[in-house]
């Protein structure tokens, strides 16, 4: 089976900067080097041109830096940043990069990042990760205090790992129900389309999220961030449903 490769330009004024990259693409089997530039206009320009999977991009660029550039790109182009300055790290997840890479990288951070990237793009293309399961599920039976609740996934907003237990957080009701249970076969029991789980101690629903600001999920009263390991996914569920 041929390995799905991500297209990718690489942005950066100082050219050091761009060959250091450049040899970490070319021995990276999955990522596909199409151009590199100097500035972000010669990028935006190529970008215009050619449908680019993915942005290796400097932020500190005269002229147009890159947080600017990254705001021009059409949705499908990704971005991870490389930069020396760390204070720009927080105002890369405000425009949903991939990664954040500070100089100097090697190239073990470079590929835990690449990967990520590869991820993303896997799932936005592959076709078979739209399989649903337990689609016909609306309620599960649980047991809490001796008893055998039926809880109606409609009315849950979230579920939350506490070591050996979860916590069932409802619509309505100030405390959560409480079962002796993992998030893991919690997870294999849930409907995928309604249900994803975006943390290692959280299940969300996805019909009650409110907003999304930067890396974190906003339901009812509570704030859930969303982890590195589930940040591919979730994006591309919100990429999914989102309006060009």
């Amino acid at each position: 089976m041929i390995e799905q490769q991500v297209s990718c330009i690489i942005v950066d004024d100082e050219p050091m900067a761009l060959n250091l990259v450049e040899s970490y693409v070319l021995k990276t089997p999955f990522l596909k080097l199409e151009q590199k530039c100097g500035n972000a206009i010669e990028a935006l320009e190529y970008i215009n041109n050619h449908k680019i999977d993915l942005l290796f991009l400097d932020i500190q660029m005269p002229d147009v830096t890159g947080l600017q550039l990254s705001k021009m790109l059409p949705k499908h182009t990704k971005v991870i940043f490389t930069t020396a300055f760390d204070e720009y790290a927080l105002e890369g997840f405000k425009v949903d990069a991939i990664d954040y890479l500070l100089k100097p990288f090697n190239y073990a951070e470079f590929l835990a990042a690449a990967s990520k990237a590869k991820e993303w793009f896997t799932l936005i293309k592959s076709k078979d990760n739209v399989v649903e399961t337990a689609v016909g599920k609306e309620f599960l039976f649980v047991k809490s205090e001796y008893k055998q609740l039926k809880i109606k996934l409609e009315e849950v907003l979230y579920f939350e790992g506490l070591k050996d237990y979860i916590k069932i957080w409802l619509k309505d009701q100030p405390k959560p129900v409480l079962t002796l249970m993992s998030l893991k076969s919690l997870e294999e029991e849930l409907p995928l389309q309604k249900f994803m789980r975006i943390h290692r101690s959280f299940i969300i629903s996805l019909e009650n999220i409110e907003a999304i600001e930067r890396s974190q999920v906003l339901i009812k009263d509570k704030r859930i961030t969303v982890s590195d390991q589930y940040k591919a996914k979730f994006l591309a569920y919100i990429s999914n449903n989102s309006l060009d």
